[in-house]
């Protein structure tokens, strides 16, 4: 009952995530690394597949596919990871300290968490809550 309920949760999180990222792009351009080619196409592609794992993620009878969708938002979790760090300094480098380590600090440390529970949800792991024999 726990996993299915954060498996909403987290399929709404990145439904949500999934639309602004397309809907509404500039924030995300503006923490981009530069090296980072056709990073508009790059934005509205991650939107996708925000929207796509949500989508996976939500299907009742398709464990398979709840297991892929993990597995991709667990994998595109750890992609954008660079870009959150990129965010971190750039924004930390401001004059006025940008959004402070207040936020970036617990942003960084839920990067893992997300990774796992994407992993988790999706019915990939029972790390750990394996029982043991």
């Amino acid at each position: 009952m726990i996993r299915t309920g954060l498996r909403w949760l987290l399929a709404l999180f990145y439904g949500v995530a999934g639309y602004v990222h397309i809907a509404n792009p500039a924030p995300f351009l503006q923490i981009m690394p530069g090296a980072v080619p056709f990073p508009e196409a790059v934005v509205f592609w991650t939107g996708i597949a925000e929207l796509a794992g949500a989508a996976g993620l939500l299907q009742p009878f398709s464990p398979k596919l709840r297991r892929a969708a993990g597995i991709g938002l667990a994998l595109y979790a750890l992609c954008v990871w660079p870009a959150n760090m990129n965010h971190f300094v750039l924004d930390m480098a401001r004059a006025d300290g940008g959004l402070g380590l207040a936020y970036h600090i617990p942003r960084m440390i839920a990067q893992p968490v997300i990774i796992w529970l994407a992993l988790w949800v999706g019915g990939t792991t029972d790390w750990p809550f394996r029982h043991r024999t």
